[in-house]
């Protein structure tokens, strides 16, 4: 709702004040208060400064400075008001630290599926009929400050609106008298966007997590009859972005596994991430004796007995792997025998504008009925756009291009290039990211014996071991520790007290009867909680999963002349200082390219794993909107 403002301009510093009551605040300027002398927790100022103009305080007085303190600029009483008839109205709202990009003002809720921001206003703090003279101390400070709320939220609903958000401003007397009236004008405005919203395809939204195929699918007209979803803070943050107050046409599903005929006549798309553990390597690549694997089939049984037009269906890479080439068989056979023409091919987040080396399995059917429309189904070609880390990771170096220094790949690699380098990784360029690991070696992998204090003789036994842990001769491990003696042989004049000294640095350690090992001998564990850190110039984040990652971004770029100097500004400029950090929820929903009205789970762990389960949005839009342009829905 719209509000009288001041034509009065004046530019002021971003401070936010709440009320208690209109009459309360009064007392705080008018009355000497009679109150205990508690020590203050900050002290009282004797200037202020509003709008480059310094204003002069009255002598402090320790019983006012003490109720001042006690004025809450969050969870006022009207604000518990609004939320607990949001709560009646089922109307499904966040807080806006929840949401992937700051909104501007921060309002006190946000509705995200309707881009709606809810403020509650003091009458007194934000200006309800000023009057100035009713201000008895301190007149010209706080006439200022209350003038300066005046023009702030006048600009702040400017800003919003621009942005597309629809902005309610409840004063404090509105709440108290009518809070039921204030929730039925957001109802009325959402009765109203829904009424005027067309939808061109309906679809059935399996394994639903927070959203990620519904993202997409709704930006090109389809609407959702119903979702699928067992885990409880996924369905919930699920609701709470694409629920209004009343969602009678759409349905909860709960559990696949009781699935059978939905109450839906000619469904148009089937979609869904099945659970990806059973042929992951992070999950042992079960397959189908996993039961997670088992959801494939209760997968197949939901088309089967629905028969939708069409399906889109995601999985991790390890399906398509030639270990798992029985089980993919089985899935595509099984959706043949159910009549439909099935396609399924490999897609990578970053090809789709989104810096993530994320591979992930499509699978993509026609019901028999559309074959001609399968003919010219064919999947995306990669986008032009692609982002850098540092376009959307928060606080890092930022520039919009970087020329990387060329050099001869002997340079880089000596005699043989290693094999397994992905195409990220450019074979006459230093690579984006630093590997930390003890096990393996290359030009940007920092080892243990590196960031501490060591001799160049230590160096030598810890190369000496990583050099030889894999060879035959030692044992049939991929990595076997090795005894004095053998150590001996390849180490001229080695003595046992020089690997006493690296066991007590913690860099190896003894192993019974065997020998010699490093401490930090799995790849994937890295060193210290890190695995990998990557530059704010990198092209990729590495695949953000549910179980986590050890990977950061380091808050400024490196360079270097060779190999040498590349690690050591690393080393210097980069672990030393800890100048790097771990994503935050905000920037992993980026990096699956979430908008930026969504609202996470407030549990950041929780949110963090959420996103890493969820399918990348770009991807699925291109993928949708190429099985669209088929014309089987005749659109």
């Amino acid at each position: 709702m719209d509000r009288e403002f001041t034509n009065r301009a004046y530019t002021y510093e971003n401070i936010t004040l709440s009320l208690v009551c209109d009459s309360d605040q009064l007392d705080l300027f008018e009355r000497d208060l009679l109150m205990n002398n508690t020590p203050l927790k900050y002290p009282r100022r004797s200037k202020r400064t509003i709008a480059n103009n310094v204003y002069q305080l009255d002598e402090p007085n320790e019983a006012v400075s003490n109720k001042m303190q006690k004025v809450l600029s969050k969870n006022t009483n009207i604000e518990q008001i609004i939320e607990q008839e949001l709560i009646i109205a089922q109307i499904k709202y966040a807080r806006p630290q929840q949401l992937i990009e700051t909104v501007e003002g921060s309002p006190d809720f946000v509705v995200p599926r309707y881009k709606i921001a809810i403020f509650c206003d003091g009458d007194f703090w934000h200006g309800h009929n000023f009057d100035q003279t009713r201000i008895k101390s301190n007149s010209d400070f706080w006439t200022a400050k209350i003038e300066r709320n005046i023009v702030r939220d006048e600009e702040v609903t400017y800003y919003l609106k621009n942005k597309d958000w629809q902005v309610f401003r409840f004063w404090e007397h509105e709440i108290k008298k009518d809070s039921r009236g204030c929730i039925d004008k957001i109802k009325t405005y959402i009765k109203a966007v829904e009424s005027d919203t067309q939808s061109k395809f309906t679809f059935v939204d399996l394994f639903a997590g927070i959203g990620g195929f519904r993202i997409p699918l709704e930006e090109l007209g389809g609407k959702c009859l119903g979702f699928s979803e067992i885990d409880k803070p996924a369905t919930e943050v699920y609701k709470s972005n694409f629920f209004g107050f009343n969602n009678d046409e759409e349905l909860e599903l709960g559990d696949i596994t009781k699935l059978g005929k939905l109450p839906f006549d000619n469904l148009d798309l089937l979609v869904g991430g099945v659970p990806c553990q059973a042929w992951s390597v992070a999950g042992k690549m079960r397959g189908f004796d996993d039961p997670r694997g088992k959801l494939w089939l209760d997968t197949i049984r939901v088309v089967s007995l629905n028969k939708p037009k069409a399906f889109i269906f995601e999985n991790v890479k390890g399906l398509i792997d030639p270990r798992n080439k029985s089980s993919l068989n089985l899935i595509i056979d099984s959706l043949e025998r159910e009549g439909y023409k099935v396609k399924f091919k490999l897609l990578n987040s970053y090809d789709f504008g989104l810096p993530q080396n994320r591979d992930r399995i499509f699978i993509v059917g026609f019901r028999n009925d559309f074959k001609d429309n399968f003919v010219k189904f064919d999947f995306p070609e990669p986008t032009k756009e692609k982002l850098l880390l540092n376009d959307i990771i928060d606080g890092v170096q930022k520039y919009k291009t970087k020329t990387k220094k060329q050099f001869d790949p002997s340079e880089l690699f000596g005699e043989k290039i290693p094999v397994g380098r992905n195409r990220f990784q450019n074979n006459n360029h230093l690579n984006d990211f630093f590997v930390f690991c003890d096990t393996r070696n290359g030009h940007t992998t920092i080892h243990s014996w590196d960031i501490i204090k060591t001799t160049e003789r230590e160096k030598e036994v810890c190369l000496t071991i990583l050099k030889n842990r894999r060879k035959k001769i030692y044992g049939p491990l991929d990595g076997n520790p090795l005894s004095f003696e053998s150590l001996g042989k390849l180490i001229h004049n080695l003595k046992e007290s020089e690997l006493s000294k690296l066991v007590n640095k913690k860099i190896l350690r003894y192993v019974a009867d065997l020998g010699y090992e490093f401490v930090n001998s799995k790849n994937s564990a890295g060193i210290n909680g890190i695995y990998r850190i990557y530059l704010p110039h990198s092209k990729i984040f590495s695949t953000l999963t549910a179980t986590g990652t050890k990977d950061m971004i380091a808050l400024e770029d490196v360079e270097g002349n060779n190999v040498k100097e590349y690690k050591e500004n690393f080393i210097n400029n980069i672990v030393k200082r800890k100048f790097y950090k771990t994503i935050s929820p905000k920037e992993a929903g980026k990096l699956q390219g979430f908008p930026n009205w969504f609202a996470f789970h407030k549990d950041e762990n929780l949110a963090k794993k959420q996103f890493g389960n969820a399918v990348s949005t770009s991807v699925i839009k291109n993928l949708a909107t190429s099985l669209l342009k088929t014309g089987f829905l005749n659109i």
